[in-house]
């Protein structure tokens, strides 16, 4: 008799569940990489007409991260928005717009937003693309809008990954943060005063922030030390219960400040780079104000004389005497 059985809490199990002759055997199931990508789509497009230019590669690699499940439902959503406009096979456009629903989820274009928080969101979005399309080796802007989507989102930017990646140096952590900083220094160098847009881009910004400090060994003060360990998540949310530190008061004071300083050292490198391309900052939300929507190639053509920021060298060690 073989006996299977899944979980998707596997810290949690009583270890005598795992003992020999019992569920002796794990077998991980993980996101799949670009070509399991592939392959999955496969099985689900058997369902749909497909348009003659459709490129399974293409579509896979517009969706880095998601599952199995995840990429069904991409299937689905593409077919159901071709259903909706009546066409005949689905098209690449389908599939795009069907990540962006997934990703952001749904427009609310009857959303009514005044005049003032529109032109602050289109700020914000551009300060996020701008920043993202002047680092080097950042992911590619895909598309920025100023339509509301989802529950709380007024406008979202969109970045297109080019590989499946698993590992992140820190100059690529830090130029993440700068990304996500963008908006909040778009809004401050334009307006002189600070939104409470910006919350969800904080909130990632100080998460990653403090993996570096905490969890990666990555400030030269606080030394290759490992502080804090990864959680882990429930169904997606946190983990229920009490964190137990272990470390010092001093320690916990050390790690808020070097936190701080990864967040507002970023920061105004987000905003020295948009000061530097200020002009094309305020050509390319005004455009974005009268079209709601840019996509790769209006976002490159917008920014031809964007002005790169060159990455920052990283700092060396002394040797000791």
């Amino acid at each position: 008799m073989v006996l299977l059985s899944a979980t998707n809490r596997p810290e949690i199990l009583d270890p005598a569940l795992l003992r020999a002759g019992r569920f002796d055997r794990q077998v991980l199931v993980d996101r799949p990489d670009r070509a399991g990508r592939v392959q999955i789509l496969k099985v689900h497009m058997k369902k749909i007409v497909l348009a003659p230019d459709i490129g399974l590669d293409d579509i896979a690699a517009l969706t880095t991260g998601f599952s199995g499940a995840d990429l069904a439902n991409l299937v689905n959503e593409a077919a159901l928005l071709a259903t909706r406009r009546r066409g005949k096979v689905v098209t690449m456009d389908d599939f795009t717009h069907a990540v962006e629903r997934i990703v952001a989820g749904l427009e609310k274009r009857n959303r009514l937003i005044n005049p003032r928080e529109r032109e602050i969101v289109a700020y914000h979005e551009m300060g996020h693309a701008l920043v993202s399309m002047a680092l080097p080796g950042v992911d590619t802007v895909h598309k920025v809008s100023i339509i509301p989507r989802g529950i709380g989102a007024l406008g979202y930017t969109i970045q297109r990954p080019t590989e499946d990646r698993f590992l992140m140096t820190e100059a690529e952590l830090r130029d993440k943060i700068a990304v996500l900083m963008g908006g909040r220094a778009a809004e401050e160098l334009v307006f002189g005063h600070l939104s409470t847009g910006a919350a969800d881009d904080l909130a990632r910004a100080t998460d990653i922030a403090r993996s570096m400090v905490a969890r990666y060994g990555m400030d030269a003060d606080l030394g290759n030390v490992s502080y804090e360990t990864d959680r882990g998540t429930f169904l997606g949310g946190s983990t229920p219960g009490y964190f137990e530190r272990s470390y010092s008061e001093a320690t916990a004071e050390a790690l808020d400040r070097a936190v701080r300083e990864v967040l507002r050292g970023v920061s105004a490198r987000a905003m020295e780079i948009l000061t530097d391309n200020r002009a094309i900052l305020e050509r390319a939300a005004n455009r974005l104000l009268e079209v709601e929507t840019l996509d790769e190639a209006a976002l490159q053509d917008l920014t031809r004389d964007l002005r790169p920021h060159a990455p920052k060298r990283e700092k060396v060690a002394s040797p000791e005497r």
